[in-house]
């Protein structure tokens, strides 16, 4: 992180509270060949059917053939599509991983990268942050329409997954941000309530870990602790009323808000950094695993930056966050043990032994340092 810099992302326009139909056409009325990137369980949505009206005659290509933690394959297979097709513009509907698959494709477009050696090598270090967007812009670039919480559509970064050795990578360029965003909530509608809620901790998850920074400052302070009191009114409103849309539109501003934070240069620590090992060593969801490790990371972190989580562990109604925290995603109805994902005790060292020493589990507000304090936060969450 680069001290006493705040960095905007390259991003022109969030659209927040109307519907895709009304929004999209406003965001590809300049493009002239419109790729669509989704999942293969959105592809015959009423959401993606909406989109491809928007569209029309423009509609150059489509890939429906995104995976979680967005694989290094799927990801060339997109940008081979891109090329091919000579697309000037990208519409990717769905979650995270389709989200930050095509932000990576676009990245291997404009860089010419065709194999998956290259790709891996172009990953860029978890602690590096974006230079300038000075300049034209490439193309193509994207418009995101989330299905999910993640907030991946307002990061300049991306994670993408080599599976064959089981390890996630960042992909990092100013220009990866989306032009606009487009936060419909009637587009979560169909996504699993697991999936919308587990999302939600991933949302969390980005405003828990800035806040309880040993480096806070006031803007990051300011999102951070909003976007905490908005999910904590309103995941749960989602789980009661799953027709709301007033409070999934909340659930998002809140996620949008989550991520500003990291803007200011407030970076997060080890429960994100433990959920990139277990996303790619076991395939657990990016929402699971903030389920998994944010309780478990509070609890360990607690001697260092007890004072902080106090006021986290009040807006859950607890007296100290990591049981809060575990509480309140119990009551969502989702996992809180590794147990519960199918991973035992015994297979604790191995995967605490695929840390690399990089961020953010090395920007951790208590200093993690070596595999054995890893270690130690695993079995708090075994």
């Amino acid at each position: 992180m680069t001290p006493h810099l705040h960095q905007w992302p390259a991003q022109g326009r969030v659209h927040h509270g109307i519907p895709l139909a009304e929004a999209l056409p406003r965001e590809i009325r300049d493009a002239s060949r419109i790729a669509l990137v989704t999942t293969r369980s959105l592809a015959g949505s009423t959401l993606v059917a909406a989109a491809r009206t928007a569209i029309g005659d423009r509609l150059a290509a489509s890939f429906a053939a995104m995976r979680a933690h967005s694989p290094v394959e799927d990801v060339l297979a997109l940008a081979a599509l891109l090329r091919e097709q000579e697309a000037d513009r990208v519409v990717a509907i769905g979650g995270g991983s389709v989200i930050d698959g095509a932000k990576v494709a676009c990245l291997a477009t404009w860089r010419g990268i065709a194999d998956a050696g290259t790709l891996v090598a172009a990953a860029a270090s978890r602690g590096a942050q974006p230079d300038n967007w000075d300049g034209a812009p490439p193309a193509p670039r994207i418009v995101a329409v989330p299905t999910t919480l993640s907030a991946a559509e307002f990061a300049p970064h991306a994670g993408y997954t080599d599976l064959a050795a089981g390890r996630k990578h960042r992909a990092l360029d100013p220009w990866m941000v989306p032009r606009a965003v487009i936060l419909d909530p009637a587009a979560t509608l169909e996504t699993p309530a697991p999936l919308f809620l587990s999302s939600g901790i991933r949302a969390l998850d980005h405003a828990a870990e800035r806040w309880c920074s040993t480096a806070p400052l006031p803007f990051s302070d300011a999102v951070s602790r909003q976007a905490m009191l908005m999910l904590a009114e309103n995941l749960p409103r989602v789980q009661r009323h799953p027709a709301d849309l007033a409070a999934r539109a909340a659930c998002q501003q809140a996620a949008w808000l989550s991520v500003m934070g990291g803007w200011s240069g407030v970076p997060v620590g080890a429960s994100h950094g433990i959920g990139y090992i277990l996303g790619a060593a076991r395939g657990v969801p990016h929402g699971i695993t903030s389920c998994l490790m944010l309780h478990a990371v509070m609890r360990w972190n607690a001697p260092v930056n007890e004072h902080r989580q106090r006021a986290i562990a009040h807006i859950f109604g607890g007296e100290e966050a990591g049981p809060a925290i575990e509480a309140f995603v119990r009551g969502l109805g989702l996992p809180t043990r590794l147990s519960e994902q199918g991973i035992a005790e015994a297979e604790i060292p191995g995967l605490a032994a695929r840390w690399t020493g990089d961020a953010p589990i090395a920007t951790n507000p208590r200093p993690v340092r070596d595999a054995s304090d890893l270690e130690a936060i695993l079995r708090l969450a075994a």
